[in-house]
């Protein structure tokens, strides 16, 4: 069965690219009705893949309505205050100065709508920098992320939007807990999720660990990362050339490897504990590098499957969804969009692998505008008219078209 939790409740969004709009899939795969608010251009990820939508549109913004409205024409104003007043909540990432000159500011939409959850998910929270404009790369370089991620010898993004995504979660939660506030009669408070207020709470571990070797060696020394300073934790290459990931945490995990791999390691009291296989990383890590490459990948799982060791294979992103466990009813969802079909993963929840619910595609630019706006009490002779002078627009099936795919000569 589909998840009904927020079932009954309407949501706008005012998004673009990836934290907002992440923000509402997950209120979407809750049973929210989800009502995306565009512009005439559309959101920039509906034109990012040659000429056409990118994964990032295509994977969180099926399931939901567009309705095309230009904020800036002042009858498009009106005609998205009256949609307002329907609304349960609204979700935006715009920029605080873009939120002020649109009127979509807290203040704004409360005098439209007094019973709004309101959330802003923007680049710094309260502060000196509040103003100021970030994205995922910023927070990852402001907030000690980038600096440890070095390639070809220059801080790089991680490459996943790992802090808009976070950033997106964190909403959710702070969107559960003013309904929550609602339901029990408390007064409620704006939600804001400054990106890179998230990039200090998912850097904490090593923040905190960077501090922890300061007051103890008198000198700022940091954690190392987990594949390196474990010895057996990481990747290693099997006899026919295929990466295996082994999850060797505990000295309970040591001696299943030991023991998986016919290792007489296994019972050497010189390197039972973790802290003495970090002493002699160089040797436990060229032991565990010779058992692994002894054997081909199938072998290998085979023996430490058995044992109860964690492992898998260091799969391209081409295979991920290959793998039996990806195929088990409930976790991946069929998303179509002109006449292409996508796997799409689910938002993982309780009972998923039962789940039978069908989605809206990805919507078109202004697919449900004129729906949208008649059921907010917008009558149809005011839609013609903010259609003519280009206020809102409606569905156009020639918005986008997505370059041919080159065929090998």
């Amino acid at each position: 069965m589909q998840d009904k939790s927020l079932n009954g409740l309407r949501v706008i969004e005012l998004g673009s690219m990836l934290a907002a709009p992440f923000a509402t899939h997950i209120l979407s795969q809750m049973g929210a009705e989800i009502i995306k608010i565009e512009p005439p251009r559309g959101d920039p990820t509906r034109s990012l893949v040659r000429g056409g939508p990118s994964g990032t549109f295509i994977a969180y913004n099926h399931g939901k309505k567009s309705a095309c409205i230009d904020l800036k024409n002042e009858e498009g104003y009106a005609a998205f205050c009256e949609l307002l007043k329907t609304t349960d909540i609204l979700v935006h990432n715009l920029a605080p100065s873009a939120a002020r000159k649109l009127g979509i500011t807290d203040e704004d939409c409360k005098n439209i709508n007094p019973n709004l959850v309101y959330c802003h998910i923007r680049g710094y929270a309260a502060g000196p920098q509040e103003n100021d404009l970030a994205s995922n790369p910023v927070a990852e370089a402001a907030t000690g992320v980038m600096e440890a991620n070095i390639v070809n010898g220059r801080p790089s993004r991680l490459g996943p939007s790992y802090h808009d995504q976070f950033a997106g979660a964190y909403a959710v939660i702070g969107i559960l807990a003013e309904l929550l506030k609602k339901k029990n009669n408390q007064a409620s408070a704006p939600v804001e999720v400054g990106l890179y207020e998230t990039g200090l709470h998912i850097a904490s571990r090593d923040l905190v660990g960077v501090q922890l070797k300061t007051q103890l060696l008198g000198r700022p020394e940091r954690e190392p990362h987990g594949e390196f300073s474990m010895p057996g934790y990481g990747a290693y290459l099997t006899a026919d050339n295929r990466w295996l990931y082994l999850l060797m945490l505990t000295d309970g995990h040591w001696k299943k490897f030991c023991e998986a791999m016919g290792l007489t390691e296994a019972n050497d009291p010189s390197l039972a504990s973790l802290r003495d296989r970090k002493k002699a990383h160089s040797h436990v890590d060229k032991l565990v590098q010779i058992a692994i490459q002894s054997h081909t990948y199938d072998a290998a799982v085979a023996l430490l499957t058995a044992a109860g060791v964690g492992c898998t294979e260091v799969l391209p992103l081409e295979r991920v969804l290959e793998v039996e466990q990806a195929q088990h009813p409930g976790k991946l969802r069929t998303v179509t969009l002109r006449g292409l079909e996508f796997s799409v993963p689910e938002f993982p929840r309780f009972g998923s692998v039962i789940d039978e619910n069908t989605t809206l595609p990805p919507p078109e630019l202004g697919e449900h505008t004129l729906e949208l706006l008649q059921s907010g009490g917008v009558d149809a002779e005011t839609c013609k008219a903010l259609l003519d002078t280009g206020a809102i627009e409606a569905v156009n099936p020639e918005n986008f078209m997505w370059a041919p795919v080159r065929q090998p000569a």
